[in-house]
């Protein structure tokens, strides 16, 4: 069986690709040996997104006493029952999946895809018990979490293995410091864990901006999360009684009691199973072995090409999506100068409060333009809805923002905000910010008001921008 276009993994960017490419009369083959969807889909961003409801959901429970509710029992939370709903909606996001590929004409293995060599047809590779050969082939494999390097390791569950778990844990470590670790922690600890997240630097999430590392941390010690900066994990012991578990840290501290310990502390790209040395050499970046592509996506040997999260650049659902059709559109639409872009990419993080953020941190700016070039913006409210909140008002949650701009006419060059409503405002200001906005334009658009993302736009000084024509 030959293919014009070969994509080996199902994920949501493999799949993007293949569908654009069939839309062009391609003769397309894909293939899976996992769940379809890829990692977004089963272990990533959806099932993620509905824990985090499940979480705000309980946080509002608890606030709708200002608002008038009076809940006559203590609602109960059941973990087995989401988990099964959560289950159904991913089983159907799996079929939807498939039947799109079939309804593009696009031929599909439930199957491990190896590379067995390469011939004057192309591409040989072993798609289960079929050998195929295919002109062009995109890998688009994913990426797995790495695991905790230290005795007792063999006791820690990943990110995946949370999406498995039966039952709510009582008391849970986590350990890392990037976005996944964030936000399973914060969900386990609003649903009602006593949860622990050991970082290695003082706060989490290091490459962010220093505003919003700052304010994440303490809100999640308001939450009550129990934080451990400066952690390095040195072991994991389990109580052969009680089975319990105990983390040590290289700097002494001992914490006990634990039913679950959570590894998030990275991912590493899914290459080992396509045995690439048989093509010769492919390039590869960093220990892990990420393939390394141009901005065509277009790997170091002939019409072999990669992007998401096997690339390692910008690890991000949206963004695998967007290089998989771009590609195609290049390679079988005749767009020759068509390509991902990579600059810009707005990101959110679904911790307790979101964090929005496009472009560059503060401490990036001063590095590339120099503080004297830039002009900086910030803006901290309360939303709306805690008004009615029978609390201290020094209490109440805020949203913080900052706008970095370039001079002289004030280019935005990064935006970033924690609180209520950041994940949904940012996609907004995303377009404007892929579009060249500066700090006037936010100026001469009208607020919509009461909102949270009002405040970007009436930042002060207002309408005294560089360039402002109110």
């Amino acid at each position: 069986m030959h293919f014009r276009y070969f994509v080996i993994g199902g994920g949501s960017g493999g799949i993007a690709s293949a569908r654009r490419a069939a839309s062009y009369g391609v003769k397309v083959g894909i293939a899976e040996y996992g769940r379809w969807g890829g990692t977004c889909v089963n272990v990533g961003c959806v099932p993620k997104k509905i824990m985090w409801w499940a979480a705000t959901v309980k946080e509002m429970l608890h606030e709708s006493k200002f608002y008038g509710f009076e809940l006559k029992e203590h609602p109960e939370f059941s973990w087995s029952h989401l988990k099964s709903r959560r289950e159904h909606s991913i089983k159907r996001l799996n079929g939807i999946y498939i039947s799109n590929l079939e309804s593009s004409g696009i031929t599909h293995f439930d199957a491990l895809a190896t590379f067995v060599g390469k011939n004057e047809q192309g591409f040989q590779i072993q798609v289960g018990e079929n050998i195929i050969t295919a002109e062009n082939v995109l890998i688009a494999t994913g990426s797995s979490p790495d695991g905790l390097e230290a005795p007792g390791s063999e006791y820690c569950i990943n990110s995946d293995d949370f999406f498995s778990l039966e039952t709510q844990p009582k008391k849970v470590a986590v350990l890392g410091a990037g976005y996944i670790a964030v936000e399973l922690a914060g969900v386990f600890r609003l649903l009602g864990t006593e949860t622990h997240l050991f970082t290695r630097g003082s706060t989490a999430l290091r490459k962010f901006d220093e505003m919003v590392r700052t304010k994440l941390h303490e809100e999640m010690e308001k939450q009550g999360v129990q934080m451990h900066p400066g952690s390095i994990i040195d072991f994991v012991q389990k109580d052969s009684k009680t089975g319990l578990l105990t983390v040590g840290t290289k700097n002494g501290e001992v914490v006990s009691g634990f039913d679950q310990v959570l590894v998030a502390i990275g991912r590493s790209p899914n290459v080992k199973s396509l045995n690439l040395s048989v093509l010769g050499n492919v390039a590869t970046e960093t220990s892990k072995g990420y393939i390394k592509v141009n901005d065509f996506q277009e790997s170091s040997i002939s019409n072999l090409y990669a992007i998401g999260d096997v690339c390692g650049k910008v690890e991000l659902t949206p963004m695998a999506i967007a290089a998989g059709r771009r590609l195609a559109d290049r390679l079988f639409n005749g767009m020759k100068d068509a390509k991902a872009d990579y600059e810009n990419v707005p990101t959110v993080v679904f911790s307790h409060p979101p964090i929005g953020t496009i472009g560059l941190t503060e401490e990036e700016a001063i590095q590339k333009y120099g503080k004297e070039n830039l002009k900086f913006y910030s803006s901290v409210s309360v939303n709306l809805y805690y008004s009615v909140f029978d609390i201290p008002p020094s209490d109440k949650p805020r949203i913080h923002m900052k706008l970095i701009c370039l001079l002289p006419n004030e280019l935005i060059v990064g935006l970033h905000m924690i609180g209520m409503g950041s994940d949904e405002a940012l996609q907004g200001f995303g377009v404007a910010i892929k579009m060249g906005a500066t700090k006037s334009d936010l100026d001469k658009c009208v607020a919509i008001h009461p909102t949270a993302a009002e405040e970007l736009v009436t930042l002060a000084p207002w309408g005294l921008a560089p360039s402002s024509h109110l």
